[in-house]
């Protein structure tokens, strides 16, 4: 009989919904059952494509008896820790707290009131490596229940307690400066790795965000340091095994300091935010191995992720059947060289292993080795590795192929338009323009509501049940400005517009300007979760602020532009400590400092050579958050546009900063040096 799980939407609540454990979804029902019945809360957290949740679930979920015992003794409440990000945040902090690590599976248990009294996270079916069996965990936290009510009461009281004293510290409302960017650079040259790029030790994290902010320091300082580490950590990671060689895209994350060994889950978020990065590496330098990579990983995002409905999928596993009924990681990206030779022949194959650095002894499991692009002296030629490659992919797409999470999220698609819109006009590619077009369509007719309130998923094209959380404000219109820029449709500009008032009226404190992850009017939590720092993705902090910012560009609006330079404290407070950790956040300041630049592109039509050719220079510009408006002149699409006259009848670029505005060109050349001085 499957469980109450059955009608949801998650990909992942539904992995759960033939379990013999009674689950309820995130409900004030469950809680109510709980005090119905006397029974303290299990709430078991995870996502789609998370390997250790999988584990448990085979290992215990699925289990008959430990199931027994569950539904006999607690009340069963899983989460999907990507629709509800919040209830995540709220008890990610308390087992982080209390344990000093988290991640997911992500085990906690509650009082009736929602109060967390005990946590961990993933729990073997029998004790090893010093941890307790899941078994033994249940029996003692029914014991403490049983026998001890009120001490685990008042454990629970003093957690929710301390959660409420755990202020962030908010840097007040002024916004960082030079002094605080350059702080934030030195910190990160020092925990940068000069022999393999990137930040810090095993494991390696994409550190997108953070590169962004050094193309923009870079662009506006003339700092070649900051091109450098961006530059270098790109092409590093590229080369490794962290970027699918044959399909594009890249993996979570590298198990090692080399990009060598990913775990292998592709995210739609760390391939929006490394598309997009990629593109504008390329803006920077011209670099061919970064115009490659963006592309490709745009195509991967499009052939792979797109849904039916137009939006774009969340994930796919890392894990897949390797051809005899096992699930096992990485299966579908690896090779050994016997399987190279069966797909290639002997010559053919032999070469692949050169270029792919496939070696007898592998270097991941059971002898099978991760495609990569060493360094190697040997020149290759270029026709014939197409063709093996182009060979392989088709091999490998006779395999088992890893479980794909169908759910929309709002925030990681607002990424993807960016991106996807962006790399389309850098590289006149329509198609991908049309595929940011119609993800935004979908989030307007599915995930918007009359009150333009976003909803934060939908599957098949039908909404949940969650409201949208920061994050999906900011990013959402983040995606929508890029949208405006690129199409010249202003009605891009609208939707931000909307989005962004929700912003100012419902997530943000008016008395100190910091932002919270969910709105006034959001169900009550133990907390009302509060995070500045910039993780897998941007915080809903540092996206609202870039998007008020970019807003405020196009608009001229003061309470947009004043919102943002008092979001931007958090960065000031942040930036020197912990650069790594407000990447986008340090962005978002490179821009206020420049300005940010306003361009106006007015012309006949956009599909008149001159204004395209004006309107793309003003793409390409790398001055940091640039906003671009483009249309007829004397337009009212675009605020910009009003009193920008075409010069002598020909198309113009007007370009304003700080208030202060250059005389108007009508060479794409000059508009260049404007843009990059």
């Amino acid at each position: 009989m499957p469980n109450r799980l059955a009608h949801e939407t998650s990909p992942y609540l539904l992995q759960h919904a033939d379990n013999p454990v009674d689950w309820w979804p995130w409900s004030e029902e469950a809680f109510e059952e709980a005090r119905r019945s006397g029974r303290p809360v299990l709430l078991s957290v995870g996502y789609s494509s998370c390997h250790w949740c999988h584990v448990m679930a085979h290992e215990s979920f699925e289990d008959e008896a430990t199931a027994d015992f569950l539904n006999t003794h607690f009340v069963s409440v899983k989460v999907d820790r990507e629709e509800r990000p919040d209830v995540d945040a709220v008890y990610m902090e308390a087992v982080q707290a209390a344990t000093g690590q988290g991640g997911w599976p992500m085990t906690v248990f509650l009082t009736p009131d929602a109060e967390p009294f005990y946590f961990g996270t993933y729990f073997p079916p029998a004790p090893r490596h010093g941890m307790p069996s899941f078994r033994q965990v249940l029996e003692g936290v029914r014991g403490a229940w049983t026998d001890r009510r009120e001490e685990v009461a008042e454990v629970a009281g003093k957690i929710v307690q301390d959660l409420a004293g755990r202020e962030i510290s908010y840097g007040g409302t002024e916004a960082p400066g030079e002094q605080e960017l350059a702080q934030a650079l030195l910190g990160l040259t020092r925990e940068y790795d000069p022999q393999r790029g990137g930040f810090g030790g095993a494991p390696k994290f994409p550190p997108s965000m953070v590169i962004e902010f050094l193309l923009r320091h870079h662009a506006r300082t003339g700092a070649e340091g900051a091109l450098q580490m961006a530059r270098d950590t790109c092409e590093r990671m590229a080369r490794g095994g962290i970027y699918d060689q044959l399909g594009g895209g890249f993996a979570r994350y590298s198990v090692d300091r080399d990009w060598v060994i990913p775990h292998f889950e592709k995210m739609l978020y760390d391939n929006a935010l490394l598309c997009r990065v990629y593109a504008h590496l390329w803006r920077a330098t011209g670099s061919d191995l970064a115009r490659r990579v963006a592309l490709e990983t745009a195509d991967f995002m499009v052939r792979e992720l797109r849904t039916e409905q137009g939006g774009f999928a969340s994930a796919l596993d890392a894990d897949s059947d390797d051809g005899t009924g096992r699930h096992v990681e990485g299966a579908y990206y690896v090779w050994t060289p016997e399987q190279l030779r069966e797909a290639l022949g002997d010559d053919d194959a032999g070469l692949a292993a050169r270029y792919f650095g496939v070696t007898e002894e592998g270097t991941f499991e059971e002898g099978a080795s991760v495609l990569q692009l060493p360094q190697r002296d040997e020149v290759f030629d270029a026709e014939r590795v197409a063709s093996v490659r182009g060979r392989l992919l088709e091999a490998r797409a006779g395999r088992p192929a890893p479980g794909r999470d169908d759910k929309v999220v709002a925030a990681w698609n607002g990424l993807a338009i960016a991106a996807l819109a962006e790399t389309g006009a850098y590289f006149d590619r329509p198609d991908l323009v049309d595929a940011a077009l119609c993800a935004a369509d979908l989030l307007v007719r599915v995930h918007l509501d009359e009150q333009a309130r976003l909803t934060r998923t939908s599957k098949d094209g039908r909404a949940g049940a969650n409201a949208g959380v920061l994050e999906d404000y900011g990013d959402v219109a983040e995606g929508f400005l890029a949208l405006a820029s690129v199409t010249g449709e202003g009605v891009w500009l609208d939707f931000a517009g909307f989005l962004l008032d929700h912003v100012l009226a419902r997530f943000v404190d008016e008395e100190s300007g910091a932002l919270f992850d969910t709105a006034a009017d959001a169900e009550r939590l133990i907390r009302r979760p509060q995070d500045p720092t910039d993780n897998a993705v941007p915080s809903g902090w540092s996206a609202a602020a870039g998007a008020l910012l970019g807003y405020a560009a196009h608009t001229g609006s003061e309470p947009h532009r004043r919102a943002a330079e008092r979001a931007l404290g958090v960065v000031k407070a942040l930036g020197p400590r912990v650069p790594r950790f407000i990447g986008w956040g340090l962005a978002v300041a490179e821009a206020l400092l420049d300005g940010p630049r306003e361009i106006a592109v007015v012309g006949p039509a956009l599909s008149d050579e001159a204004t395209r050719a004006l309107h793309r220079t003003a793409l390409l510009g790398t001055a940091p958050g640039a906003v671009v408006a483009a249309g007829a002149a004397e337009s009212d699409e675009f605020p910009l546009l009003a009193g920008r006259p075409l010069q002598q009848g020909a198309p113009a670029a007007y370009v304003c900063r700080n208030f202060t505005c250059d005389a108007p060109t009508t060479d794409p050349e000059r508009l260049r040096e404007t843009l990059s001085s």
